[in-house]
């Protein structure tokens, strides 16, 4: 939770969050100032020697831009140093509005400090907090003293010749009353200013001073998350060939010998019984082989394709579901399995969970990518944080490169869109 969040907040004038604004604010006002001031030593001979040129034509004296110069490189040389200890304040201080935690870099040298980003990022910071925050903060402070004058005019208006307020002269309290209720108006809008200031500063330090993302490092991730799922994918279809090619036919003619067996041994026979026990147990094997293959790449899949299988899928639903399909050229067997799941456990937690009396599956094949939407008329309410399964499905559809879309209020409908990269 962040300052900036609770802005967005119907109790924000009554919560803690503007007290900690407040703070935060107070807390930078001695932090800039002395920033500021060690700027001012060097920005103010510069100004004027600036105006001087301008104004008068005059040029620089030798003195001056001698001592401009070796000020400026002293700033510069000292800042990438002086900004270790300042960002180390901000970013504890930062904790005041910002819940959310701002990593601290390791020291890696001097020499660090002045090669890298991200110090030269912290300078940027230091370098803003001491020159852009105190005009900031004049500004707002000035707008304050304004407002109060507003409220205080009816009671300053006997006791002096004149109050200026704004465009005009005030000369009685009766005159002043209006503007005092103006001011009373809007001393609340300045309460959400402190927030707004607190949260625009807090968001610069947090955009300069976190950790910036390694792109090559992220894309290097992207890559190798990739070849994983390839070789999953091809890990997977070479157990189901051998499961289906080798172990099922030999399990199904081990069955049926046991069959033939049963047809020549009598029923009072001691072996009958245990055969019989036996050929069960063969079956129920079978059974569960022919589900653990169904398991790993679904024979309607390959049978049927896509908008087949899933069919296939409406069809021994528990509920009416109907099926919406417009997928006409090939996909990848990636992205044909993933939607494939999608859309069984989906109408799985359909039939589970929502109380639906019916479901609507849509396959839809759009330029780039493949749309999978699976919604039902039940009770809605869906939280991937109260179990393992719509979890597990966002994972497995982040693996493929796609991302789920969840939908489901309390009362319902629910909606589950998965979008998954399908390149012509």
């Amino acid at each position: 939770m962040h300052v900036g969040a609770a802005l967005l907040r119907p109790g924000y004038p009554f919560s803690s969050w503007p007290w900690r604004a407040l703070a935060y604010l107070a807390t930078t006002v001695p932090v800039a100032g002395v920033l500021s001031a060690g700027m001012l030593i060097v920005g103010a001979p510069l100004i004027a020697a600036v105006n001087a040129v301008r104004q008068q034509g005059r040029p620089i004296s030798l003195p001056l831009a001698l001592f401009l110069t070796v000020g400026a490189l002293t700033m510069v040389a000292l800042a990438p140093l002086v900004s270790v200890a300042v960002c180390a304040v901000e970013r504890w201080r930062l904790g005041i509005v910002d819940a959310r935690p701002l990593p601290r870099p390791p020291w890696r040298g001097v020499w660090a400090r002045y090669t890298t980003a991200a110090a030269w990022r912290e300078v940027a910071y230091t370098v803003w907090l001491g020159s852009v925050v105190p005009v900031a903060y004049w500004i707002f402070a000035l707008i304050t003293l304004l407002d109060l004058m507003l409220v205080a005019s009816p009671w300053t208006a006997g006791h002096a010749d004149g109050v200026v307020v704004w465009w005009t002269t005030i000369d009685t309290p009766r005159q002043a009353v209006p503007y005092a209720i103006l001011g009373g108006l809007l001393a609340p809008l300045l309460w959400y200013g402190v927030g707004a200031l607190a949260a625009a500063q807090g968001a610069m330090a947090r955009w300069l001073l976190d950790q910036p993302v390694d792109g090559a490092a992220l894309r290097e991730v992207t890559r190798s998350r990739a070849r994983l799922v390839d070789a999953y994918e091809s890990e997977r279809r070479r157990i189901e060939r051998d499961v289906h090619d080798g172990a099922q036919p030999r399990l199904t003619s081990l069955a049926l010998q046991l069959s033939l067996a049963r047809l020549d041994v009598p029923e009072e026979s001691p072996a009958a019984k245990p055969l019989a026990v036996a050929h069960e147990q063969a079956k129920g094997l079978m059974v569960m082989l022919r589900q653990i293959v169904h398991g790993i790449r679904p024979q309607s899949l390959t049978d049927l394709g896509l908008a087949g299988a899933v069919r296939e899928l409406a069809n021994e639903a528990t509920i009416p579901v109907t099926v919406h399909a417009d997928v006409e050229r090939p996909l990848p067997e990636l992205i044909e399995t993933t939607a494939y799941f999608v859309v069984s456990e989906s109408l799985g937690n359909v039939a589970r969970h929502a109380r639906a009396t019916r479901a609507q599956v849509r396959l839809v094949a759009e330029p780039g990518r493949l749309v999978v939407e699976v919604s039902d008329d039940g009770r809605g309410g869906a939280d991937p944080a109260l179990g393992s399964g719509l979890t597990g499905l966002a994972d497995r559809v982040a693996a493929a490169g796609g991302r789920l879309l969840l939908a489901s209020p309390p009362g319902g409908p629910t909606l589950v869109r998965v979008e998954l990269p399908c390149r012509p």
